[in-house]
C-alpha cells in the first residue's frame, strides 16, 4: 500500500504540476494580467458576483401555431391547384387550430387524396406533420396534431437559443449563459454587460426581413385592397404604405450582412448578399419590375422603399434609412444570427451592480478563506505532522479543483463559492478517517509500517462508499437543479474527484516518502 515506483511517482507529481500550471490564470493579481495566448481560460465570475443582468423570455408558440396554419393554407392552395380542383372558402380557423377548405361538389373525394401528400412524417417522429377529416358540412379540416405541435415548439424554442446566442456573441458579451427552462421560456444571465438596454433589444427583436413590392395602384389613406397589407414606415409610423402581400424575396435566404458607409453620402448603410436561390428571386423581381417601389420590411416595419432603377442580378444590395454606427451594426448582427422563429416576451428582468458583485466576492472570498485557515489549524492541532500533510494534500485539491473547473470553462458563482468551502470541509474526512485507523492500530500494538498498511487499507472502503454516494446525489442535482443549484453541484462533484486523488494517493505518497527516509520507531499520531 505505501510503495510507488518511479514511473507512478512521476504520473502523480505531473498530475499536480499540471494543476498548478492550469490554475494560474486564475491566481491573476488583476484582470489582463495572464497573457491572452494561453490555451486554456479562467474561470468565470457569474451574475451574483460579476453583476450584469438576467432575463427570463418567453416564446410565444401561439405566433408559431399561427405561422405553421398559414403555411398550411398556401401548402393547400398549391396541391389543389397542381390537382386540378376548385376549390372555395379556404382559410384559417384560429379557434379550433385548423385550416378550412371546401371542395366543389363531386371533387370531395379527388381533393382528399390530393391532400393526402400533406401529411409526412419527421424523422423520429411517431406523430404525422397534418391530420385531414371532413366536417358536417362537406369541408375538409387539416389540422396539427398536438405531439406534433408541441415537437414544433421544443424545436423553435432550440432554434431561438441558438439565435440568441449567435445575437451575445456578435455584441461582444462575454461568458453568457443561455439556458432552457420548461417548455416554452428561456433564461439569459448576461455577467458583466455595461449596456443592457441594447442587448435587450437585440435579444427580443424578431428580425424577420421581407422585400415586397409596393401596389402603386392603391389610394392612399384607403383600406388596403384585397392582396395588400399597410405596412408603417420605421422612422415614421403615421405614414403607411400598400405593399402585396406576397413576399418577393424572404430574408431567410440572407447570407451575410456588414455595416459600412456609402462612399457617395458618407451615411451608414447595411450591405447584404444574399445566397443563391435569394440571388435568382432578387433578380427575377427586378429585373420584371424596373422603376416600380421596392419595399424592404423588417419586423413588419418599411425601412424604406427605394425604386428599382436597373435589374439587380448580383445577388447583393444595400440598406440605407438614417442609420447611425450602432444601430448600422445591430442590424447587420441581426440579420446575419438570422430571424427568431417567433416573437420573444421578457417574462422576468434582474439586474445586479458591480458594487453589490464586488461586495460577493469580498464576503465570499472572507468565509472562503477563515474556512480555510480553521481547517488547516484543526488538523495541525488534532494529527500533528500528518494532520500537516493532510494541509498540503488540501492546498493541492484546491489548485485541481480550479483546474478542472477552468478547463469545464465553469462559471463561478455565490453557491459555487459555497460548494467550494463545504468540499475543503469534506476533502479532509477522508485523512481523518485514516489518520484515526492508524491510531487504532498503534493502540492494538501493531508496528509502524504495518499500522500504517492496516490504516489506509481498512479506511478505503468507508471512504469510497461516502464519497460515491454524495457524488450521486450532486450529480441528481445538476440535472434537476435550477442554474445556482447547477453550479453549486459542479462545484462539488470536481471536489470530491480532485479530494479521492489528493486523500488517498497525495497524501499517501507523501507518508511513504517521511517513513521510507526516517524510518521511525513509532508514529506521531
Amino acid at each position: 500500500m505505501l510503495y510507488f515506483s518511479r514511473a507512478k511517482t512521476f504520473m502523480i507529481l505531473l498530475l499536480c504540476g499540471l494543476g498548478l500550471l492550469l490554475s494560474l490564470p486564475n491566481l491573476a493579481p488583476r484582470p489582463g494580467w495572464w497573457p491572452g495566448a494561453a490555451p486554456w481560460p479562467q474561470v468565470h465570475l457569474g451574475l451574483d458576483l460579476s453583476g450584469g443582468s438576467y432575463l427570463l423570455l418567453q416564446i410565444d408558440t401561439s405566433a408559431i401555431a399561427k405561422q405553421d396554419l398559414n403555411s398550411l393554407v398556401d401548402e393547400a392552395r398549391q396541391t389543389l391547384r397542381t390537382a386540378g380542383l376548385g376549390y372555395t372558402g379556404l382559410r384559417v380557423d384560429t379557434a379550433k387550430g385548423q385550416v378550412l377548405v371546401r371542395p366543389l361538389d363531386g371533387q370531395a373525394t379527388q381533393a382528399m387524396a390530393a391532400l393526402q401528400k400533406l401529411i409526412t412524417y419527421a424523422p423520429g417522429a411517431a406523430s404525422p406533420s397534418v391530420s385531414l377529416s371532413s366536417t358536417p358540412d362537406g369541408a375538409i379540416a387539416i389540422a396539427i396534431p398536438p405531439a406534433t405541435q408541441t415537437a414544433r415548439n421544443s424545436q423553435a424554442v432550440g432554434q431561438a437559443i441558438t439565435i440568441i446566442q449567435r445575437r451575445i456573441d456578435g455584441s461582444g458579451v462575454l461568458n453568457p449563459s443561455i439556458q432552457r427552462q420548461g417548455t416554452d421560456q428561456i433564461v439569459v444571465q448576461l455577467p458583466g454587460i455595461s449596456d443592457p438596454e441594447r442587448v435587450k433589444n437585440l435579444i427580443g427583436t424578431t428580425a424577420h426581413m421581407t422585400f415586397q413590392l409596393v401596389d402603386t395602384n392603391a389610394v392612399p389613406g384607403q383600406p388596403a385592397p384585397y392582396g395588400d397589407e399597410q405596412l408603417p414606415m420605421s422612422d415614421n409610423p403615421q405614414q403607411q404604405l400598400n405593399v402585396l402581400s406576397t413576399v418577393a424575396v424572404d430574408g431567410a435566404d440572407l447570407e451575410n450582412a456588414q455595416a459600412s458607409t456609402d462612399p457617395q453620402s458618407g451615411m451608414w448603410v447595411v450591405n447584404f448578399t444574399l445566397n443563391s436561390l435569394g440571388s435568382r428571386e432578387f433578380s427575377d423581381v427586378t429585373t420584371a419590375n424596373v422603376g416600380r417601389p421596392f419595399a424592404i420590411v423588417l419586423d413588419g416595419k418599411i425601412i424604406e422603399a427605394p425604386n428599382i432603377r436597373e435589374p439587380i442580378t448580383g445577388g447583393s444590395g444595400q440598406i440605407s434609412g438614417g442609420f447611425t454606427a450602432q444601430s448600422a451594426t445591430d442590424l447587420a448582427l441581426l440579420l446575419r444570427a438570422g430571424a427568431l422563429p417567433a416573437p420573444l416576451t421578457i417574462v422576468e428582468e434582474n439586474s445586479v451592480g458591480p458594487e453589490l458583485g464586488a461586495d460577493a466576492i469580498r464576503d465570499g472570498a472572507l468565509a472562503l478563506t477563515a474556512g480555510f485557515v480553521m481547517v488547516l489549524v484543526f488538523m495541525a492541532v488534532f494529527y500533528g505532522l500528518f494532520g500537516w500533510f493532510a494541509n498540503i494534500a488540501l492546498v493541492v485539491n484546491l489548485i485541481l479543483m480550479l483546474a478542472i473547473l477552468s478547463v469545464m470553462g465553469a462559471t463561478l458563482t455565490l453557491p459555487g463559492m459555497a460548494g467550494i468551502l463545504l468540499t475543503l470541509g469534506m476533502a479532509v474526512d477522508a485523512n481523518v478517517l485514516i489518520n484515526e485507523r492508524v491510531r487504532e492500530e498503534v493502540k492494538n500494538g501493531r508496528k509502524p509500517l504495518a499500522a500504517l498498511e492496516a490504516g489506509y487499507k481498512r479506511a478505503y472502503g468507508t471512504i469510497f462508499d461516502s464519497n460515491v454516494t454524495t457524488l450521486l446525489a450532486h450529480v441528481t442535482l445538476f440535472i434537476f437543479g435550477s442554474p445556482p443549484v447547477r453550479g453549486f453541484a459542479v462545484t462539488i462533484c470536481a471536489g470530491i474527484v480532485t479530494s479521492l486523488f489528493t486523500a488517498t494517493v497525495l497524501v499517501r505518497l507523501i507518508t511513504s516518502r517521511w517513513y521510507v527516509s526516517r524510518k521511525p520507531a513509532s508514529l506521531p499520531v
